[in-house]
């Protein structure tokens, strides 16, 4: 009977010692994910991703799993609509969504009884793929006046500009270029534009998560980083900051390869049909 006792006592400490280690592991394990630390202690980026859901979101929402990595993707309310499985695929994936209107205007020159509709319909469009509505707005090209801040305000929206603007729809393929702005710009707590709809940009940023995780970084969401914003309130610019030159780059042998085929052309924003005369990007009203 007392040998029974001893051989009880230490399978229930082997069994405690057991469980202690699995709750260690699992609290190292979340300690360490993207989605847990604070910003105030560690270096912080955010990632945006304007003008989708689009062919190359899926990819990237791989890459971003991949690497424990957490963005921002601001969405047109038209191209949600017409693939909301797409928008539910970046939010099921613990990426934030914000809203990048309805047809992706210039806020600041169409017809002011046209603001409301941009904005609400886009939300409604998000929402109603995803579950969540949208607190994050993001206006095309970042221009916005105190008109569109004041229906943002009635509507629960805080507009989000940018810290870095790597021109990723201007290098397209050239990646190289768009990669030279991000080495010389990005500091602690950037927030940086960049558009999926570009197979290129989704290259790049596979290539580049080990540069920004090299250096430290790690990669959140705007609401993680930045904290709660005001409803009606603007951060950032539509411009870059003086060059930080704050990373270092690695060694060839330790950025992942691409498949050697040619870069497929971008997806193109829907043209606008709600507000004559508007132009939705590019040349021929996103076509």
């Amino acid at each position: 009977m007392l040998g029974h006792r001893r051989h009880l006592r230490l399978l229930t400490g082997v069994l405690a010692a057991a469980t202690l280690l699995v709750g260690a592991c699992a609290g190292k394990d979340s300690q360490a994910s993207s989605a847990d630390v604070d910003c105030a202690k560690v270096k912080c980026v955010a990632l945006t991703f304007d003008d989708g859901p689009g062919p190359y979101t899926d990819r990237l929402l791989e890459i971003l799993k991949d690497d424990d990595a957490r963005a921002t993707f601001f969405l047109i309310g038209n191209k949600v609509a017409a693939d909301p499985d797409g928008a539910r695929r970046i939010a099921q994936a613990g990426m934030e969504i914000g809203s990048h209107t309805w047809e992706h205007p210039n806020m600041t020159t169409i017809p002011p009884q046209d603001v409301p509709a941009q904005l609400s319909r886009a939300s409604d469009a998000i929402e109603s793929a995803t579950g969540h509505r949208p607190t994050l707005l993001r206006t095309a090209g970042g221009l916005v006046n105190d008109d569109v801040l004041a229906e943002a305000k009635k509507q629960g929206l805080a507009d989000i500009n940018w810290d870095v603007i790597p021109f990723d729809w201007i290098n397209d393929a050239n990646t190289a270029a768009t990669r030279y702005m991000l080495m010389t710009q990005i500091k602690p707590n950037s927030v940086v534009l960049m558009h999926d709809v570009y197979s290129s940009t989704v290259d790049l940023v596979q290539q580049f998560i080990p540069v920004l995780k090299a250096n430290g970084y790690h990669l959140v969401t705007v609401s993680q980083m930045l904290g709660h914003r005001e409803p009606g309130t603007s951060y950032g610019s539509r411009d870059n900051g003086p060059p930080a030159n704050a990373l270092h780059d690695i060694p060839a042998d330790q950025i992942p390869s691409l498949p050697n085929t040619p870069s497929p052309a971008p997806m193109p924003n829907l043209p606008i049909t709600d507000i004559p005369g508007a132009n939705s990007g590019g040349p021929n009203n996103g076509v």
